[in-house]
C-alpha cells in the first residue's frame, strides 16, 4: 500500500474527504517526526512505539578500495510493534 491508497483508506473510514485525509495523515507523519528529533517517543496504544535508537561509531571498510574508513554515530529512527498489531496478524 502506498502513500495514496492509505489516504483513500482513511478518507473511506472516517468519512472524510481525500484531502482532509491527506492532511491529516500528513499532519501525523510530521508530529511524529519532530516528536522524535526532540528525543520523545510516541506510542500508540495496540498498534506500536516509535522511538530513537543510538548506533554507535564504527570502523568500516569501502569495497571498492579496501580503504578503512572511520563511520559517525548516527541516530535512527526505530519502531517496535505492540500486542494489539502482533494479535491482528497472527
Amino acid at each position: 500500500m502506498n502513500k495514496t491508497e492509505l489516504i483513500d483508506q482513511i478518507a473511506a473510514s472516517a468519512d472524510l474527504s481525500k484531502a482532509a485525509a491527506g492532511r491529516a495523515l500528513d499532519a501525523t507523519v510530521e508530529t511524529i517526526k519532530e516528536a522524535l528529533k526532540a528525543g520523545d517517543t510516541v506510542s500508540l496504544i495496540g498498534f506500536g512505539t516509535f522511538y530513537v535508537g543510538e548506533r554507535a561509531a564504527r570502523t568500516g571498510r569501502n569495497p571498492r578500495t579496501g580503504e578503512t574508513l572511520e563511520i559517525k554515530p548516527a541516530k535512527q529512527p526505530k519502531f517496535r510493534s505492540g500486542k494489539g498489531l502482533k494479535d491482528a496478524l497472527n
